[in-house]
């Protein structure tokens, strides 16, 4: 009577790895989930940086924030063309407040982004005040980042 040996794994061996799949998994998910959290946040600080841009350049030329020398009032830039707005869709939703001599811009979280528990809405005025709300951090200024 010869013994063959078999070859491949054992379940054992099989559900070892399983669980350090899992382990791993655990530990990788929830950072990366974090970081792209982080990543959409910096990028919706940008675009509201950028609309803040264009709306003191069009108060350079007009002396107010809503109308144009010809009393036409302004057209905001399309979010659909902005690429930075485009890359947020189904993340943030922005908002903008313009009057003659103010504005007020907002970054709305949605959708997986209210998963933010450091910040939450991201806005800036006429004079760059820079503001967070339903922020759980000491320091507002790290959301700005």
């Amino acid at each position: 009577m010869s013994r063959h040996r078999h070859r491949g794994f054992t379940l054992v061996e099989v559900m070892i790895a399983v669980v350090i799949i899992a382990i791993l998994a655990s530990i990788a998910v929830p950072s990366y989930e974090s970081y792209m959290i982080k990543t959409r946040r910096a990028t919706a600080a940008t675009c509201l940086l950028e609309i803040s841009q264009f709306l003191e350049r069009f108060f350079t030329v007009n002396l107010q924030y809503d109308k144009d020398a010809a009393g036409t009032g302004i057209t905001m830039p399309d979010p659909g063309s902005q690429e930075c707005q485009k890359n947020l869709e189904g993340y943030y939703n922005f908002t903008s407040t313009v009057a003659p001599r103010t504005y007020t811009l907002q970054a709305v979280p949605i959708n997986r982004q209210t998963k933010d528990t450091q910040c939450a809405t991201l806005s800036i005025d006429e004079a760059l005040r820079k503001s967070v709300t339903g922020i759980q951090s000491a320091n507002p200024s790290a959301c700005w980042k």
